[in-house]
């Protein structure tokens, strides 16, 4: 099997996986009890916690495990949004973003919040310029993606981050894709608080963290909870947690020379489509304007002249994995949002498909791809 689907999922890196395993054999204690076990659980816990906040650039107080990326978002979002004052209960988010935090923002509307969606420009950005005319007095939290999964579009938060707080506005962002593959700081994007994922940095399924800027104002979720200074409820996964600081520092300290590997693969890619003949190309190419700011190791393509899913599966036929898109959204054969928002005609969006590499990821591993397509192309 050829796996060329990492944008999904990662497979544990050597040290994640070392340290899950002596994690779960030695530290099984509950690292809230009173006794050696549980003082010894806790500081792996607190330990694990200075890993991730410093990988992020940020302080431990502000950081707050969770399941993963999913919950961190509708965590984020719900905290966020609890603490808005009646007169700052208007929020703003993009149609570029996860289904989990459309999802959160929906359910802002039960406690009272008024919702609209920022469309980026032709280009794919989402700035100050497509923001702003949606403000209103009474806006209080934005969330805005750091880095698309579908297309590896990166936004600017910085310049958004100014714009927002120049008006007393919070800002949100999911940083799930881009972590661990851009070398960034919390500090740097000016973010009030931001979401994270253990699986997609090569550490363990069903952990993830939130950061919040401490300072920021927010009011947890869940009322009553004891864990994670009242953030969330439930016995903390200290081994997992462990598992996921140590891949999150192993990918950490490799993000410049994983890169320039990414870009020799994308770039492989991309010149076998036109060196090939093939129809297919990458999105990020057809759109105006200077070249885009994107994630390395995503390459979204379409125009082979199938449907999406059909190439995926051919491909999985000839023992190689690809995938259609976020793999939350996986079986639904609508074109992803992002892509007609991008003003990708309908044939076009619905022939999409996703390549993403990894660390293990070879250069005749995109060549078995190639390959694959031209077999496929040659059927028509």
């Amino acid at each position: 099997m050829i796996y060329l689907d990492y944008a999904a999922s990662s497979p544990l890196c050597e040290e994640a996986l070392e340290t899950l395993t002596t994690m779960s054999r030695d530290v099984y204690a509950n690292a809230s009890s009173l006794h050696d076990g549980g003082g010894r659980a806790a500081h792996v816990l607190e330990r694990s916690r200075e890993f991730i906040a410093g990988a992020l650039g940020g302080q431990t107080e502000g950081l707050f495990f969770t399941s993963g990326g999913t919950e961190s978002n509708l965590l984020a979002i719900a905290s966020l949004a609890r603490a808005l004052p009646p007169q700052r209960r208007h929020v703003l988010t993009s149609v570029l973003e996860h289904h989990s935090v459309k999802l959160a923002v929906a359910g802002l509307i039960e406690l009272g919040c008024e919702v609209d969606y920022v469309r980026p420009d032709a280009s794919g950005r989402i700035g100050p310029e497509q923001i702003e005319p949606l403000l209103r007095l009474d806006t209080g939290l934005v969330s805005i993606q750091h880095a698309n999964s579908e297309t590896g579009l990166v936004q600017d938060l910085a310049a958004i981050a100014a714009l927002l707080h120049s008006r007393g506005i919070l800002l949100h962002t999911d940083a799930v894709q881009s972590f661990g593959k851009l070398r960034f700081s919390a500090r740097e994007l000016g973010v009030d608080a931001l979401s994270i994922s253990g699986h997609k940095v090569q550490g363990p399924k069903g952990v993830g963290a939130v950061y919040i800027r401490p300072g920021a104002p927010f009011v947890p979720a869940y009322p009553g909870a004891l864990h994670e200074s009242g953030f969330r409820p439930g016995t903390v996964n200290v081994p997992s947690i462990a598992a996921f600081a140590a891949a999150a520092v192993h990918t950490c300290d490799r993000i410049e020379q994983r890169t320039a590997h990414y870009i020799r693969l994308r770039e492989q890619l991309r010149e076998a489509f036109r060196s090939r003949g093939l129809s297919a190309y990458l999105v990020v190419d057809r759109l105006p304007g200077d070249a885009p700011n994107v994630l390395p190791h995503i390459a979204g393509c379409a125009g082979l002249g199938y449907e999406g899913q059909y190439v995926m599966l051919e491909c999985n036929r000839k023992g190689l994995c690809i995938s259609t898109g976020s793999a939350c959204s996986s079986g639904h054969h609508a074109v992803p949002e992002t892509l007609t928002a991008l003003g990708l005609p309908e044939r076009e969006g619905h022939s999409f498909f996703r390549v993403s590499f990894g660390p293990e990821t070879k250069e005749r591993h995109v060549e078995r791809l190639v390959q694959a397509l031209c077999e496929l192309e040659e059927t028509k």
